[in-house]
């Protein structure tokens, strides 16, 4: 379903390729959900594990902007991790302000169990596209993605 609204071409087809970017996000991150629902993690927890594993220990502020979250939402989202022993937080011994986010061992056990299994789902949702279709649609992303300047 395209916009309703009344404009000129190019903001229609603007309206109605954001609607399209936007269901298909949607529809996709839908599908792939199943995987995190299993081990009961939502999307911005996943984000977080991932973040710390591959990267290692962080301030907060450093994982809200990797994961594009608001540091309030980080703040709960750790907080739900920390209570399940996923991830640990301390102060930094040489800039006190900050607070380290590591992830334990049980979260590397956890994403190292759950991160196959995730790649297999996105892979199956990607791979309806050819690998020349899923190129040109990443560098589309990544284009979108780029800040503008002003």
């Amino acid at each position: 379903m395209g916009t309703k609204y009344q404009g000129t071409s190019e903001e229609i087809i603007a309206l109605n390729t954001f609607i399209k970017l936007t269901r298909a996000s949607q529809s996709v991150l839908q599908r792939t959900r199943a995987v995190l629902d299993h081990y009961h993690l939502t999307e911005g927890q996943f984000a977080v594990l991932d973040t710390l594993y591959f990267l290692g220990p962080l301030c907060q502020a450093d994982i809200a902007r990797k994961v594009l979250c608001t540091t309030g939402n980080m703040t709960m989202l750790l907080d739900n991790l920390e209570n399940r022993q996923l991830i640990v937080r301390k102060r930094d011994k040489e800039d006190r302000r900050y607070m380290l986010v590591s992830i334990t061992q049980d979260g590397k056990d956890l994403i190292e169990d759950l991160m196959p299994k995730q790649v297999e789902l996105i892979k199956r949702e990607i791979g309806m596209l050819t690998i020349s279709e899923q190129q040109e649609l990443s560098y589309l992303c990544k284009k979108l993605g780029r800040k503008q300047k002003e």
